[in-house]
């Protein structure tokens, strides 16, 4: 996946990261460009669909595409969500239960809600997809114990799965450890920037 970050910034690919499931295989590869034009935005898009393709002797390409962020703040103010190798990542999808994703970015507008009191909180950033229905929530811990006492004390399924189970079809998450971040070591989300995210599995 290293490789591929190295042709991905000779197309233009300003921060990169591979970012590896605790809990299993996953593997998520993500990506950040300056917002292009839609027919450049397809170019690109087919040319690293092709070059993911020639590392499918590795692992199954089980999702791709690119997202808009269109709400993200740091714990230290900033207007984007970063993060560095190690820090832990919990990242959530969610498929609306019609083609219209207004509800569900109205419900994860401000993702510091829910967030910016916790122990251990960075950042965290809202994306929604733009070749299908769906919204993705990225949050960033110092570590995974800070993150995994967020879920405990929480309790997901009881207490945020019920509030926005009427609005989605279908939602999965998992905890991620960041293992890689390209150029200076951190990456950035922000509303000026468009993330791309491939996940694979070995």
């Amino acid at each position: 996946m290293k490789c591929f970050s190295f042709q991905a910034e000779d197309l233009g690919c300003l921060h990169n990261s591979v970012m590896k499931s605790v809990h299993g295989n996953l593997v998520v590869w993500y990506g950040a460009w300056i917002k292009r034009s839609e027919e450049n935005r397809r170019i690109l898009y087919n040319t690293l669909l092709s070059a993911i393709q020639d590392l499918s002797h590795l692992g199954i390409l089980l999702q791709h595409g690119f997202y808009d962020v269109y709400a993200g703040e740091s714990n230290d103010g900033q207007p984007h969500a970063r993060f560095s190798s190690g820090d832990a990542v919990l990242l959530c999808g969610m498929v609306p239960v019609s083609n219209d994703t207004s509800e569900l970015l109205c419900l994860h507008g401000d993702p510091r809600s829910g967030f910016r009191k916790a122990e251990g909180s960075v950042a965290g950033a809202c994306l929604q997809c733009r070749d299908r229905p769906m919204v993705a929530m990225l949050h960033v811990w110092k570590s995974l114990q800070a993150c995994y006492s967020w879920l405990i004390a929480s309790d997901y399924r009881k207490t945020i799965r019920p509030y926005i189970s009427n609005f989605i079809n279908d939602a999965q998450f998992d905890v991620f450890r960041v293992i890689y971040v390209s150029s200076d070591d951190f990456s950035k989300l922000s509303d000026l920037t468009q993330s791309k995210c491939n996940e694979r599995q070995r």
